[in-house]
C-alpha cells in the first residue's frame, strides 16, 4: 500500500529553507561547518533525520529559532535522511555549492523562501520524499518590459554587473 500527502512547511517572512537528502549521520556537522564557512553574519538552523540505528532527528545550528524550525519540519516530512536547513542574513545563493559539496549530500530538492509543500510517499517500509511543490504556478511568459526589470533588479542587489 501506497500513501501520498504533501506536507506544508513552515516559513517566516525573513528565512529561507534547502531541503535535501544525505546518507550519514556525519551530515550533521558537515553541514554545520558548510553553514558556518559561509559567513560570520549568516543565522541557521539545520535538523537531519537519521534513518538507521536509533532513528533521531539530529540537529545542530547557530540559532536556536532556526534549530528548532528545522527540527520541527523533519518530524513534519519524517522521511529517512532527509536534511532541512533554514538560513536567515543570507540567500541559498550564498550556500547551496557548500551544501551540494557535502560528501554525504545525494540531492538538494529546494532552496527558497516560497511558500512550500513536500510531497511525501509512505509505504509499511517508511517514507521517502518524492518532491516539493515550490511557491505558485506561472502566472504567464515574461514580456520585454518584464525581461529588463529582471536584468534591473539582479543589477540592483549586486548578483550582476
Amino acid at each position: 500500500m501506497l500513501e501520498l500527502s504533501a506536507v506544508p512547511i513552515e516559513m517566516a517572512e525573513d528565512v529561507n529553507v534547502v531541503i535535501g537528502q544525505s546518507h550519514f549521520i556525519k551530515t550533521v556537522e558537515d553541514l554545520h561547518e558548510a553553514m558556518a564557512g559561509a559567513g560570520p553574519h549568516l543565522q541557521f538552523g539545520l535538523a537531519f533525520s537519521e534513518a538507521s540505528g536509533p532513528c533521531l532527528i539530529r540537529r545542530s545550528g547557530n540559532d536556536a529559532e532556526l534549530v528548532e524550525l528545522a527540527t520541527r519540519n523533519a518530524e513534519a516530512i519524517a522521511a529517512g535522511h532527509v536534511f532541512v536547513v533554514y538560513l536567515r542574513g543570507g540567500f541559498p545563493i550564498n550556500v547551496l555549492n557548500a551544501i551540494k559539496a557535502v560528501p554525504e549530500v545525494c540531492t538538494v530538492f529546494c532552496a527558497t523562501s516560497n511558500p512550500l509543500e513536500v510531497v511525501v510517499a509512505q509505504t509499511e517500509f517508511g517514507r521517502a520524499v518524492l518532491g516539493v511543490i515550490d511557491g505558485m504556478p506561472p502566472a504567464g511568459v515574461e514580456t520585454a518590459a518584464d525581461v529588463s526589470a529582471r536584468k534591473a533588479l539582479l543589477r540592483t542587489i549586486g548578483y550582476k554587473l
